[in-house]
């Protein structure tokens, strides 16, 4: 068992650590992850306190890699006021002006879970989610802290994309993002930041916090073209442009 204090109230949360497990990210490697003890309620504060120490939501659980021989997985954040969208990101933005945004407090609709479906049996036969069930769907983005917003992305009618996102205290938290693996040319994983990064500024927070950046793994390059982007190293958070 691990503890970590909490500097705010000085009262200790329960870490647990998990035994090796094929690694997510990188073929042929073992992880192993720290996690808080899954009775305690994940609140605003707790996830807030805990994102700023390299944590990560996935249904009821803050999780952090915590490997023996490995420490490729780095916690990233965008800095809001520092960031400013490049030539490229405008094409997205301007390519996805005819989209009309929701923002939900659940993902109780069919429609929700078949465009999940859908986006896992194209994007990641190759992952831990595949092949995607109601239960996988259930556990892992319709749970919720008592500050999670649902963006659902329309077109013409027709659900195109969500993304599950916790409001914390400093910041947003990009949980996971799903989108119709066809609709190409709208970039719409890009698009699904970038909207973030828009309404953190505009509910005046500084960060949105992008989970873990893994050199040497394709499906996380997205991360590191955002700039400046901060990562996590050690105890400090470290800018690079």
């Amino acid at each position: 068992m691990l503890v970590l204090t909490n500097i705010m109230n000085k009262v200790p949360f329960r870490l647990l650590r998990t035994s090796n497990h094929p690694c997510s990210y990188l073929q042929g490697r073992s992880a192993s992850t720290t996690f808080l003890d899954p009775e305690i309620q994940v609140t605003k504060q707790i996830n807030t306190l805990f994102s700023q120490r390299g944590f990560r939501r996935s249904g009821d659980l803050l999780y952090k890699p915590n490997c023996d021989t490995c420490n490729l997985c780095i916690s990233c954040r965008i800095p809001i006021n520092d960031f400013t969208p490049k030539k490229s990101h405008h094409r997205i933005i301007k390519g996805n002006s005819d989209l009309r945004v929701v923002e939900a407090d659940n993902l109780n609709c069919d429609e929700s879970y078949n465009l999940y479906e859908l986006y896992i049996n194209n994007r990641h036969k190759d992952g831990d989610m595949f092949p995607p069930s109601k239960d996988q769907f259930n556990s892992f983005l319709k749970k919720k802290t008592d500050e999670t917003v649902f963006f659902k992305f329309f077109n013409k009618g027709k659900l195109v994309s969500v993304s599950v996102t916790d409001v914390l205290s400093d910041g947003l938290s990009a949980v996971y993002s799903f989108y119709n693996p066809f609709e190409n040319k709208r970039s719409l994983g890009t698009y699904s930041i970038l909207y973030q990064t828009r309404s953190a500024f505009e509910r005046e927070l500084s960060y949105l916090y992008l989970g873990y950046w893994v050199k040497n793994c394709r499906k996380m390059d997205y991360k590191i073209k955002f700039r400046p982007l901060q990562m996590l190293s050690g105890t400090q958070w470290i800018t690079i442009n």
